[in-house]
This record gives structure tokens, sequence and C-alpha cells, in this order.
């Protein structure tokens, strides 16, 4: 009776597993290809403001406003605000040093978090669109050019643009936060093609100013934004030619930090956003929603049960074996990353075991959070000498 109980349940971890990182991104793709919803894309120069959201940040500030300075649009049409969400360190008179290129400081007193300095920041915005960023990522000089001419189509509401990961030492963490967004980036540009983007890169997507409503301060904004202008009748759509730069974390502590902060984060906004994991309200956005995240997010707990059925069955026949032999050498080989990591020994070889069980163990401290009732407003810049 347990063997057939643990062969139950060794299976349907498996089929679970297979669709949510194939059989979902699958279907997304076949999909997007079958019924392909096009973005009318025309010549448009509207007005924007670009939004960069910092918390002492007077290591990145000033490259950062070079760097956007250096962007190719007409002056006249572009406006640069830092919203400075209590910064103690020098990142405030670094932006007043830019004030005659035409750099505006928006300071949020009282560390509110980098939602609630948004949305203060974007009530001050003059511009038809909002690019919002981050402090240490660099814009290619087209960005504008890129990503404004989906806005020309009337049911687009956000456009968000293509991160590209930095890793210039090779460490395994690096090496798996690339391989791991290249794989989302495949899943987003189905997602996008077919019907609506569930999530931005956050330092890297552009909104109507007419369509942004302000979020609760606990929100993971460029998660939330999707769902709330979805709500309006409009996408989200990824424009991959639309590129940013940013340098990956280097050590396994601080990816995990900030992934347990983004995935705490974004359960929130899923309860009280649930009404539109519902099919029947919201259709395929819907399905992407429960395929994309919440599966996603239960994958520690499937891969648990796994472990424990294959044991059980382990010894029943040559498949079980294999399953619980190969299982326990990926767990071993992660554990061997991280240690050789903090033993300053790079093997980016075993990048995968190690950042699968990093961003699966992120989930599960991040959902035990949730259901403590902690929630993340503020955030720390997780920064490292180069």
């Amino acid at each position: 009776m347990i063997t057939t109980a643990a062969e139950s349940l060794f299976w349907l971890c498996t089929g679970l597993l297979a669709y949510v990182y194939v059989g979902y991104p699958l279907l997304v793709f076949m999909a997007s290809k079958m019924r392909p919803q096009p973005v009318k894309r025309g010549a448009i120069e509207p007005s924007v403001t670009v939004l960069i959201t910092a918390f002492n940040e007077e290591n990145a500030i000033r490259q950062k406003l070079e760097n956007t300075l250096a962007i190719d649009y007409p002056k006249d049409r572009i406006e640069i605000i830092v919203a400075s969400d209590g910064s103690t360190d020098t990142t405030d008179d670094i932006v007043r040093e830019f004030e005659q290129a035409g750099v505006r400081l928006v300071r949020i007193e009282g560390r509110q978090g980098k939602t609630a300095a948004q949305n203060n920041a974007v009530d001050t915005a003059k511009g038809d669109i909002i690019l919002f960023s981050d402090a240490t990522t660099n814009y290619s000089a087209d960005v504008l050019r890129r990503i404004l001419p989906a806005f020309a189509d009337e049911g687009v509401g956000c456009v968000a643009g293509r991160l590209v990961y930095v890793d210039e030492i090779g460490t395994a963490v690096g090496s798996g936060a690339r391989n791991y967004w290249s794989y989302e980036t495949f899943i987003k540009t189905a997602e996008s093609s077919v019907c609506s983007l569930i999530g931005a890169s956050g330092c890297l997507y552009a909104v109507r100013r007419s369509a942004y409503e302000p979020m609760y301060a606990e929100a993971c904004s460029d998660f939330l934004i999707c769902t709330s202008l979805y709500r309006k009748g409009l996408r989200s759509v990824f424009e991959p030619d639309a590129v940013c730069h940013e340098h990956t974390n280097h050590r396994s502590h601080d990816e995990m930090r900030m992934r347990i902060r983004v995935v705490s984060q974004t359960f929130t906004d899923l309860w009280r956003n649930r009404d539109m994991i519902n099919p029947l309200k919201s259709g395929l956005f819907a399905v992407e929603l429960f395929s994309h995240k919440l599966m996603r997010y239960a994958v520690p707990m499937i891969l648990v049960m796994l472990f424990v059925s294959s044991m059980v069955i382990g010894q029943s026949s040559l498949v079980y074996k294999i399953a619980t032999n190969g299982q326990t050498a990926f767990y071993v080989s992660a554990a061997a990353a991280w240690l050789l990591e903090r033993a300053g020994i790079r093997v980016s070889l075993l990048s995968i075991p190690l950042y699968f069980v990093l961003a699966n163990a992120a989930s599960a401290v991040a959902f035990y959070k949730f259901l403590r009732g902690e929630r993340y407003a503020h955030w720390e810049p997780i920064r490292e000498a180069r």
C-alpha cells in the first residue's frame, strides 16, 4: 500500500515538474506561433520621463546619469528624475551636480521603500511615458528608439526591455543567473506574443503615465504593474531590442537575499490579486500567472515530495534507483558548488545545480515569511567591489 502510494506520488511530482519547466514553456511557445497577437508599432516621439529609483547609490549614480544623458532622444522631449528614498550618503549631492543638465531630484524622506518612491516621483513626472530604471543599469543609446514604437498601439500599456546580465569573473552564481535569465527571456517572448507579460525587468520597463496607478508600498512593482494594466484591458509586451546591462551577484547569499525579497513581494501581489488567477475572468493571463508563478513557486514542495517518494521506492526497480541516485547527486553537486564558492574556488560547471537549489530554497523561505506576515517595502542595494 505504501509502495503504491509512493509510486503514484513520484509520477505525479515528475509530471508537475515536467509541466513547470518544459510543458508550459512549450505550450505558450506553440500558442504564440499559432495565434500571435501582433503589436502595431509606429514612429512616435512622446514626451518621456526616465525615473531612476535610488537608495545610497553614491558609487553608481554618477555613471548612471551620464549613461542616461547619452540616450539618443530629443532633449526637449525627455525628463530625468532621480527618486532618492531617504538616501543617507552623497547620492543626493551627486544628483544635484547634474541639475544644469536637466536632472531633477525628488527626495522621499523616511525610507518609504522603492515602490512608494516610484509613486511619489510619478506624481511629479511630466512625460506621457514613464521609463523605470535602477541606478546600476546601463542602457544602450537607442533604448527609447527601440522601446517607444510599441506605444503606437493603444492596447499596449507597458513595454519591457531585455536585461542582459554581465558576469565578468565567471562565478557559479553569475553563470547560473545568466542561464536562468536566458530561459526566462524565452518564456517572456512567447507570453508577450500570445497574450501579455505577467512581469517586467525592474531595471527597464516603460508605462503610459495615464494608465499608472499608485501601488501599495510592499508591492513588487515590476510584477504588479502588468496585472494592474491587464485589469484595464492593456497588454504588457516584450521588446528584446531594447537592451540594458547589469552585473550579476557573485555570492550565493546575496542572490538568496534578493530572491527572497522579490518572491515574498510577489506572493503578496498574487494573494491580493488572486481573482486574476481565475481563467473565467482573465483567460490566458490567468494560465500564465498560475503556470509561470504559482506552479514555479510550488516547486520546492514538489521536489521534497519527489525525493521522499523516491527514497521509499528506490530499491523496488532500476528506474526508481536511478531517480533516487540522480537526485542525490544533483543536490550533492549544489552543496559542493556552495562550499567551493565559500572557499574562493570558482567552478562554473556546477552553476546549474547551485542556482536551481538556491532559487527554490529562496522560494521556500519567501513563502514561510509570507505566511508569517512578513512584508518587504524597503530594499537594501547589494553592491560588490568590482
